[in-house]
């Protein structure tokens, strides 16, 4: 019996934030989306590279049992769609006789139609794919409810390797494209560019479905879209959110349309580097299950723009700031950590370094007498300050947050256990002037989703379901513009 064509398709995007290892709660992420999905009247959900294991899982795919786990989720999914509810686009990745592989796998009716294994592996800067998984084969369109969709990976659009050719002239009429691709500046007009060149080339419409959240030193910004045949937007989802977004797309002749989706505005320069910069903090922070953080306030305009993003991405009551004076320590400096710790609204404690540095310099003397003072007696200060931060983190379990910019750490103006002391540094990618810029920025405005004090910004207007998350919301929080210290 010839299935039915079908003339229209509902496809919900799911643009979530996985834990890498988190096998089970991505799978319990992945089934109250395709719930909410369902309730939306979704017949199809797509979900992100290599969901289920959380991206990128680096050397975990080497453990067998870590790859059976991702498996039974994969398992657990199937049984879920014998309800006649969404079909499932996931990513995980899967050992097959044939090797170890970054997979997609297409399920509906309680089958798995498809599993697609990724053929072009990144191995360049973040990315070492080809050392932990092994080439798939060039792929074909999988019949979707009378829809024949072709499903790229991630890289497999950015290089010319000729799968979405190969889609095309094999019968697909939609691409849909899992990705893992991390932020940087203007990177969203990147990928537009990217996936643009695909429709031209192939004649298809294509959907980017992108990872959202912060794993280690990557940030991934959502930011998921579409493209039209025509080369139009077909719908633009918000970057640096969580979101769960449905589209209709609609058989036009021989091509389909986007005839619904979300609208969303994407920030730019200083305020998507500053966005990125708080959500990698956060979810460092929150994945790795610290309750606090504590840092080094000096009254300079480094330690300000921290403890701002700190206290963004975590809420006031969970940072702990340190004025840590020595005998150098001016006024003013006093004055601009004190007035940012209040304009923040968070802990503010002043712990003098006298007693300690000169306790060091004491026990050194015999060493270091007929030598002239210098570096060396410098250094101290800054790594008795680094060993008190460390003391309060040991004493409270706050993770102490690291505060000196690119441009120091390029050319070496830092110290070792002192000023690089630290579990994370949220500006480590951005050089002084940039520090400043987005200082700017954040004395004008507060970012849509932090939880500092100020007003917050209109995020722009967009059709997608609330937040999918582990956790709740955070509140609004009255506004007035939080002054940054030591902007000069």
């Amino acid at each position: 019996m010839t299935q039915a064509v079908a003339q229209t398709l509902r496809i919900a995007l799911a643009q979530l934030n996985p834990i890498v290892g988190d096998v089970a709660g991505n799978l319990a992420l992945a089934r109250e989306a395709r719930k909410t999905a369902a309730q939306q009247g979704a017949e199809l959900i797509v979900f992100s590279e290599l969901f289920l294991s959380g991206y990128p899982p680096e050397d975990l795919v080497l453990k067998p049992a870590f790859l059976k786990s991702c498996w039974r989720a994969l398992e657990a999914l199937v049984e879920d769609s014998k309800d006649g509810g969404p079909g499932i686009i996931i990513g995980l990745p899967r050992q097959s006789d044939k090797g170890r592989h970054n997979s997609a796998a297409i399920v509906d009716g309680g089958k798995i139609l498809s599993l697609r294994d990724k053929i072009d592996l990144p191995n360049y800067g973040e990315f070492d794919e080809k050392r932990v998984f092994d080439e798939g084969e060039m792929p074909g369109p999988v019949n979707f409810r009378g829809v024949r969709i072709g499903v790229p990976i991630c890289e497999e659009i950015w290089n010319d390797l000729g799968v979405c050719e190969t889609l095309a002239e094999s019968g697909a009429e939609l691409l849909i494209v899992p990705n893992g691709s991390p932020y940087h500046r203007g990177k969203v007009d990147v990928r537009h560019q990217v996936a643009l060149r695909q429709v031209i080339e192939s004649g298809l419409p294509l959907i980017f479905v992108n990872q959202l959240g912060g794993q280690d030193e990557l940030v991934f910004d959502g930011a998921s879209f579409g493209f039209n045949a025509d080369k139009t937007l077909a719908f633009q989802m918000p970057e640096f959110e969580t979101a769960l977004c449905l589209t209709e797309w609609q058989r036009q002749g021989e091509t389909w349309v986007c005839t619904d989706g979300p609208v969303a505005a994407i920030p730019e320069q200083e305020e998507a580097d500053y966005r990125a910069c708080l959500l990698g903090f956060r979810d460092y922070v929150n994945k790795n299950g610290f309750k606090s953080v504590v840092l080094g306030l000096s009254g300079g305009i480094d330690s300000a723009v921290c403890a701002a993003i700190a206290v963004d991405a975590l809420g006031a009551e969970r940072v702990r700031t340190v004025m840590l004076p020595y005998r150098y320590t001016s006024e003013d400096s006093f004055k601009d950590a004190a007035d940012c710790a209040t304009a923040l609204g968070c802990r503010y404690d002043i712990v003098p370094i006298m007693e300690p540095v000169e306790g060091f310099l004491s026990a050194l003397s015999d060493m270091f007498e007929g030598t002239e003072e210098g570096i060396t007696e410098e250094n101290l200060q800054s790594r008795t300050r680094g060993t008190i931060l460390m003391a309060i983190s040991n004493k409270f379990g706050a993770m102490v947050v690291t505060t000196g910019n690119k441009s120091e750490m390029s050319v070496g103006y830092a110290t070792l256990y002192g000023d690089m002391n630290g579990g994370f540094n949220p500006i480590k990618d951005l050089y002084k002037m940039q520090v400043y810029a987005i200082a700017e920025w954040r004395n004008r405005n507060v970012p849509h989703g932090g939880a500092g004090a100020g007003r917050r910004g209109d995020p722009g207007k967009h059709h997608c379901q609330g937040a999918i998350r582990r956790t709740a919301a955070e509140p609004d929080r009255p506004g007035f513009a939080a002054a940054l210290s030591g902007a000069r």
